[in-house]
């Protein structure tokens, strides 16, 4: 969370005397888990969380390893750095597993801070070598973050972000720009509850959680504070994405626990599965030790007022701990008091990342996160990864960016580089965005609002104004799709289609994870996009439970004939790992159907080279068929979001 310059400033501080930065000290000199004393709890091969397996030790010895990383840096005191080693090298050469219906919280708490621990160590001159390293590295890339590759748009936003902000970290410890690009893409567009939007609901700032209770409410900003500081000290402002979304949120939060009142709108969130009609005052008023972070950002950093965040910073001040457990990183009075404003400038400008470019109509926009050091922009162009790119702007002062010069069908990719009076930065990784559709692909809503109305008037429903959007990469589709659903009552969804010509069937990969939790996404070849036309579908679908938060799934195969009437041909038993986990999509799966004549077959599978058959069934086909794929949420009030690949229509 901190580099040699906050060190540094800290040292300062306690040199000085500077009454804040003193204070915050004393907490973490004090504390239990800060001093080189400290006797480990683990290690343990394996950990979890409901059940629960060694979490409380887990977390005990991360926040030991972090606290005592930071207090060698402070003091020098080489006795706390050889106890961080201890703990960060005794889990590195022993966890294996990370396990539970709650892994990707368990993954994502307590490992924050033993990989800021192991930032702290590896660039202070700790006596860490570079053997336990490249082995810290290594477990961190495979036993820490497949857990939390996929974030968690299952479940209420403080998951999701916890994980998004150790995936973040984990990319910065590793030098992953990959993973960290990764980030910054869910950050601002993913799928989950947990992207900056997602979560900070609206200008008012509004939580996804504000009306389920206030301890949640608190975590979940925090954590996206989390990221922003990461990413600050990377050059990029994620803090003042969305018109400073962030401060926004803290802001309507401290409010509330304060004491005022605040404007609430009801909400269902991106599951689908939380529905709030009031804001919750379960734990209000009890303030978390979250605020220094983004009060010293926005108030002292960058000289913005935050009158509600300065007084809930002022009253739990000086922070300690981050309780309970490792939920948060804690100690920000000492981590992050400054006296004044940063508009320091680091030599030549930091390297663009997080570039985001979408399809709107005839024209492409590209936008991305400020970089702190910036003058201004210069945009490259091409059609080609490998270019060549031309400029596409020079001496541009905005953060997006229209291209209207676009054709129809064609991919183009985009590169973003900074410039200031030291020079230009490299420029962005490559991203890439079809100007529409490929080829002959089409999307459109059936059975929804506004689609075939006169013809089918029972079909209609609410969707709030959503409709079916298809965004295409070059590798991927990302489909948002809407309505409850096609299957044998009838076609409520959004269809990605193109005409069946003369292929041999079609076949797509689920790319893991998608937003609404009751999802249906499938393959269909059919005799048009009419509502109900006849055809066939092979559909992934959840089944019903009890308890939503697990509803398990199925691969089903059905046919409806010209009359309408469907017939389920087969359906598979519940899918399991590595597909399915704990009643959650988690992992990839493959559906196909083959084409031979008018006989069709269904199949699926969990890695594209396996396939299990399904089921088997013959049907005459018009002329004008179409093949493609159809998505909807399984609500009536929100759209999911979708990423598939290896879409394709079977060659005979």
């Amino acid at each position: 969370m901190s580099d040699n310059k906050d060190i540094a400033r800290i040292k300062a501080g306690l040199t000085d005397g500077q009454p804040d930065i003193k204070a915050g000290f004393e907490q973490l000199s004090h504390h239990p888990q800060s001093q080189f004393t400290y006797r480990l709890q683990g290690p343990l091969t394996m950990i979890g969380r409901n059940p629960t397996v060694g979490q409380g030790a887990y977390d005990s010895d991360a926040n030991a390893a972090f606290q005592n990383a930071l207090m060698w840096t402070i003091t020098g005191d080489l006795r706390h750095a050889k106890k961080a080693i201890e703990i960060i090298n005794a889990w590195s050469n022993t966890l294996t597993a990370i396990t539970g219906r709650d892994a990707v919280l368990m993954a994502g708490l307590g490992p924050f801070k033993m990989v800021n621990a192991a930032e702290l160590l590896r660039y202070t001159n700790s006596g860490w070598t570079e053997n336990e390293i490249r082995h810290t590295e290594q477990h961190f890339r495979e036993v820490i973050y497949p857990v939390i590759q996929n974030y968690a748009p299952f479940a209420n936003g403080n998951w999701d972000s916890a994980a998004l902000k150790t995936a973040m970290a984990i990319a910065i410890f590793c030098n992953d720009h990959q993973i960290f690009e990764n980030t910054l893409d869910y950050y601002q567009r993913g799928a989950g509850d947990g992207r900056l939007t997602n979560y900070i609901i609206n200008d008012s700032g509004q939580s996804q959680e504000s009306g389920r209770d206030q301890s949640h409410t608190q975590l979940g900003i925090a954590h996206i504070a989390d990221c922003c500081e990461m990413a600050w000290h990377q050059g990029i402002d994620l803090y003042g994405l969305q018109n400073n979304r962030l401060l926004k949120g803290f802001e309507y939060t401290a409010k509330y626990n304060l004491g005022y009142d605040v404007p609430f709108t009801p909400t269902i969130d991106r599951t689908g599965k939380y529905r709030h009609y009031h804001i919750s005052g379960d734990a209000r008023g009890r303030l978390r030790a979250v605020y220094e972070e983004v009060y010293n950002h926005y108030v002292r950093r960058r000289g913005i007022e935050a009158p509600f965040t300065a007084m809930a910073a002022a009253r739990v001040r000086p922070e300690s701990q981050g309780t309970p457990g490792a939920d948060h990183i804690g100690f920000g009075t000492l981590l992050y008091s400054r006296q004044y404003p940063d508009n320091s400038t680091v030599n030549l400008p930091y390297r663009p990342a997080g570039v985001i470019v979408t399809d709107s109509g005839n024209v492409n926009i590209i936008s991305w996160p400020k970089i702190i050091n910036a003058g201004y922009y210069r945009i490259q162009k091409s059609t080609k990864l490998t270019g060549p790119y031309k400029l596409l702007a020079n001496k541009f002062m905005n953060d997006h960016f229209i291209d209207r010069n676009v054709i129809k069908g064609q991919l183009y990719y985009y590169k973003v580089a900074a410039v200031n009076p030291y020079g230009q930065s490299a420029f962005s990784i490559s991203k890439s965005i079809n100007e529409g559709l490929p080829d002959t692909w089409q999307i459109a809503d059936i059975g929804t609002d506004g689609d075939n109305a006169k013809e089918h008037p029972d079909s209609l429903f609410s969707t709030g104004g959503k409709k079916g959007v298809a965004l295409y990469n070059g590798v991927t589709f990302e489909l948002h799709g809407i309505g409850t659903g096609a299957d044998s009552l009838g076609d409520h969804c959004t269809m990605l289609y193109r005409p069946l010509n003369q292929s041999a069937g079609i076949m797509m990969k689920y790319v893991p994870q998608f937003s609404a939790q009751a999802t249906q996404l499938g393959l269909t070849i059919r005799n048009d996009k009419d509502v109900n036309a006849a055809g066939i579908l092979l559909l992934l679908r959840p089944i019903p439970q009890p308890n939503p938060e697990s509803p398990g799934w199925q691969v089903q195969f059905l046919k409806r004939s010209q009359n309408g009437r469907t017939e389920i041909i087969a359906t598979s038993e519940e899918l399991k790992s590595p597909i399915v986990t704990f009643g959650r999509m988690t992992g990839s799966i493959w559906l196909k159907i083959n084409k031979t004549g008018d006989h069709f077959t269904s199949s699926y599978s969990a890695d594209g080279r396996l396939w299990i058959l399904l089921g088997n069934a013959d049907f005459n086909f018009a002329a004008h068929a179409v093949a493609g794929v159809l998505v909807a949420s399984g609500s009536k009030l929100i759209d999911t979001q979708v990423t598939i690949a290896e879409l394709k229509l079977l060659k005979p």
